[in-house]
């Protein structure tokens, strides 16, 4: 792990340390959790995750175009103006 220093307001740290208590979890643990969750919600996920995302997507809809391979730019740009 990486250590880092962080300024908080004082409201902010007492907030941090009764949630701590209350839940039994260091304040530390509790920051990182919740830069998990605004890092999940911001759809920053790992490498990892979005290539099993694009696989599981892959192949799922049709254009019924058959020339799409060779014609994408046209229709995208055609997609764009209308």
């Amino acid at each position: 792990m990486i250590r880092t220093q962080v300024q908080l307001t004082e409201e902010q740290y007492a907030a941090l340390k009764a949630v701590s208590a209350a839940e039994g979890v260091s304040g530390a643990e509790l920051i990182r959790m919740a830069l998990d969750r605004l890092l999940e919600t911001r759809g920053a996920t790992d490498l990892k995750d979005r290539t099993e995302r694009a696989i599981a997507v892959a192949g799922k809809f049709r254009s019924g175009l058959g020339d799409l391979a060779e014609q994408h730019d046209e229709y995208f740009a055609a997609s764009v103006l209308h």
